[in-house]
């Protein structure tokens, strides 16, 4: 761990940049890289507001928010954030194509003993570490949303990750205040995702067969399981667009007709509805 002096998020999505807000306030010098000029100021703008709103509430110092902040840089260029990155974190867009294209230009770029990580929640880190000549430093390391609140953190190795990059992996997040959950093999969804999945199925088929309605569901879930919000209300909280995403991906993998988007996702998926972040989804929210 004490090799590891600075941290290079790729994407400036929410997840990307809510991880690189992870690392620099666990006092990492943090990059973050997005091809997009908007993205980044887009997300240094939420970050500071985030920061700010801690110091309202009392939780975080001024003093510490302007710290954290300054441990943050945003750049467009992959060569220049990758030169003296010692861990990068790829949290691009959940496309097979884009990610081996980022980790070969990692590969060229970052220095030989840097460790690359994809935080993908479904593809195995083996689909991109082909792409490198250092197979042996990559895994996953999949964040949960949201990043800054979320304790759990997966590792995933594949079957050429070394010993030494899972056992750094596991120490960064610790170090990052996380709760990482080794998994030894790769597999669609991983761990945290199949079983939320699982719930999530069992809940869409209840609905579709007239068992009982969606918001019914929900309250059994929380009244009944103690869950802080039913699986309906949660889809709506990932995004119905993510969640329709994840399992047609599932599918891609597999080739399973099981692993297919259920259809009543799949209508509201193409109806645009993806929960509260377009307003509507399984509920209506408000615009605001």
């Amino acid at each position: 761990m004490g090799t590891i002096h600075k941290i290079l998020v790729i994407g400036a999505g929410a997840m990307g940049s809510q991880i690189a807000m992870v690392a620099a306030a666990a006092g990492y010098r943090t990059a973050v890289q997005d091809v997009s000029t908007d993205m980044l100021v887009q997300a240094q703008g939420q970050l500071t507001a985030r920061m700010q709103a801690k110091v309202a509430k009392g939780s975080l110092s001024r003093a510490e928010a302007d710290t954290a902040l300054g441990r943050l840089e945003f750049t467009s260029s992959l060569p220049d954030a990758a030169a003296d990155a010692d861990f990068v974190i790829e949290a691009a867009t959940e496309r097979l194509d884009i990610k081996r294209s980022i980790f070969a230009a990692l590969d060229a770029a970052a220095p030989a003993h840097a460790i690359l990580a994809t935080n993908s929640s479904t593809l195995g880190s083996s689909a991109v570490a082909s792409s490198t000549g250092r197979p042996e430093k990559v895994c996953n390391m999949h964040f949960f949303n949201p990043a800054l609140v979320m304790k759990c953190v997966e590792v995933v190795r594949h079957p050429q990750t070394s010993q030494e990059t899972v056992d750094t992996a596991l120490e960064l997040a610790r170090s990052l205040g996380k709760s990482p959950v080794l998994i030894n093999r790769e597999i669609p969804g991983f761990v945290a995702n199949r079983l939320m999945g699982a719930l999530r199925d069992e809940a869409l088929r209840l609905y579709a067969d007239g068992v009982a309605d969606f918001r019914d569901i929900d309250t059994a879930a929380k009244t009944a399981l103690n869950h802080p919000m039913g699986p309906f209300e949660l889809m709506d909280l990932v995004g119905l667009d993510v969640s329709y995403l994840i399992r047609q991906a599932t599918y891609d993998q597999t080739g399973d007709p099981a692993d297919l988007p259920h259809p009543l996702l799949k209508d509201l998926y193409d109806q645009g509805s993806f929960g509260r972040k377009t307003g509507q989804g399984w509920y209506s929210y408000d615009a605001r």
